[in-house]
């Protein structure tokens, strides 16, 4: 398991690369699925960092997941 959890930093980072691309669409609907994308990432991050306590890197996350609810609810939906 402890394994799984160390790999679980490159599908964070492969979201994450995802989610900056929508965002940067013109089309509403790519870039609430972008923002969308970020908290699937934020949620990854957190999993990782906690499993190595990586306290900053989980509070950097809440606050971006925060900050990503917010661009959800800017782009209308």
């Amino acid at each position: 398991m402890e394994g799984l959890i160390d790999l679980l930093q490159w599908p964070a980072m492969l979201v994450s690369l995802y989610a900056a691309f929508l965002i940067g669409s013109k089309r509403a609907e790519r870039r609430v699925f972008g923002f969308w994308m970020f908290i699937l990432s934020n949620l990854l991050w957190i999993v990782w960092g906690w499993h190595d306590e990586a306290w900053a890197l989980i509070t950097l996350q809440l606050a971006l997941m925060a900050m990503n609810v917010r661009g959800i609810f800017k782009n209308g939906h």
